[in-house]
């Protein structure tokens, strides 16, 4: 869906157009999957809205935030963060919820944990590129209206986050991680990787553990883990290098049996990755979500593929998003009733899109 000119005109001389226009949705895709266009251009954050982080509260307000301004290396950046009530059709106006005077900020993760501490990690950038970022994180005590001052996660340059947490069997926070090298900001260095921060709620320290590293022989980024069974860990990870069209480039993927705190070596999956963003999500039901994009070059289509036996096989799959254009950095949540939301970014990650659907619409 594109504005013209005229609507944005409209929208400078009626305040209640910026509302109208967030909650338009798009056509669907196919039945039993609704997606709606929440945020573009025509939103005062600047043009540039990537990536999008979704979080349903423990009241059933769903949150999301991205960081924006005028592009991905711009130097007045902050996240945004916006709240959609349950029955309510339209989403806040995005707010900044974290910046910094000095530097550029990057990636934001929303998660609420399950004592209702809800966390906002996100990525700050000391100089020109992401080689040189380090981790903060704020905590909020009433449903992200207000947050804490910022504090530091990873001190080491070139640390980011991509993924939300999720919450081992054994209680424990693991919060996905990456370390980015390379000091360019068209190519990723070879020798990045991805690791975990580890987080026990019930110690006095509440501090944040790293993990060892997810080594792969070309390097590899941005994880997405699930837990199959206690102790026993997958992830997929994006892989790096530059974005020159490729005829070849795969998912990374990684084992760990200590729950996340060594990991094998990461080795091609069958999945083909085209050096774009993945998540990974165990479902209620005991199977798996894999959101890619499925391709080697460009960022289209963005397909959902569902496993039914523990990561062995994915033999259905739908596209969420297809045809020209760019579909990519999906986050994806299963809410209390069930269905499923996917995030994520398009028109050159100018537009914030969420998709719903149940799991029974991949199986068909």
């Amino acid at each position: 869906m594109f504005l013209n000119t005229g609507a944005i005109a409209m929208r400078k001389t009626f305040s209640c157009s910026l509302a109208f226009l967030a909650c338009l949705a798009a056509p669907a895709v196919g039945g039993g999957l609704k997606t709606e266009r929440v945020f573009g251009p025509e939103v005062a954050t600047g043009p540039y809205k990537h990536p999008a982080c979704l979080a349903e509260l423990d009241n059933g307000d769903l949150f999301l935030v991205y960081y924006g301004d005028e592009g991905e290396y711009a130097t007045e950046t902050a996240v945004f963060g916006a709240r959609r009530k349950p029955g309510e059709a339209r989403w806040s106006t995005p707010k900044p919820i974290a910046s910094d005077p000095i530097r550029s900020v990057g990636n934001g993760v929303i998660w609420q944990a399950p004592d209702g501490l809800v966390w906002l990690f996100y990525v700050v950038r000391d100089g020109q590129t992401w080689s040189t970022s380090r981790v903060q994180f704020k905590v909020s005590r009433d449903r992200a209206e207000t947050w804490s001052d910022a504090s530091l996660l990873a001190n080491e340059p070139g640390m980011m986050v991509r993924n939300r947490p999720i919450v081992l069997s054994d209680g424990h926070y693991l919060l996905p991680a990456y370390h980015e090298t390379g000091h360019d900001t068209e190519v990723v260095g070879a020798d990045s990787t991805s690791l975990f921060f580890r987080f026990d709620p019930k110690t006095k320290t509440k501090t944040w553990t790293e993990s060892a590293r997810i080594k792969s022989p070309r390097g590899n980024i941005q994880p997405a883990v699930v837990e199959l069974e206690p102790g026993h860990l997958v992830t997929y990870c994006r892989r790096v290098g530059d974005y020159s069209p490729k005829t070849r480039g795969f998912l990374v993927r990684a084992e760990s049996s200590d729950g996340g705190r060594t990991w094998t070596e990461g080795t091609d999956s069958p999945f083909p990755n085209p050096n774009a963003a993945v998540d990974f999500l165990k479902l209620r039901s005991g199977r798996l979500l894999l959101i890619f994009n499925d391709c080697f070059s460009g960022r289209t289509p963005l397909t959902v593929a569902l496993s039914s036996d523990g990561d062995k096989t994915y033999p259905r799959r739908r596209n969420l998003a297809e045809g020209p254009g760019d579909f990519a950095y999906p986050i994806a949540l299963q809410a209390r009733d069930g269905l499923i939301h996917v995030v994520y970014t398009s028109n050159r990650r100018t537009v914030v899109n969420h998709a719903i659907f149940d799991e029974g619409w991949v199986g068909q």
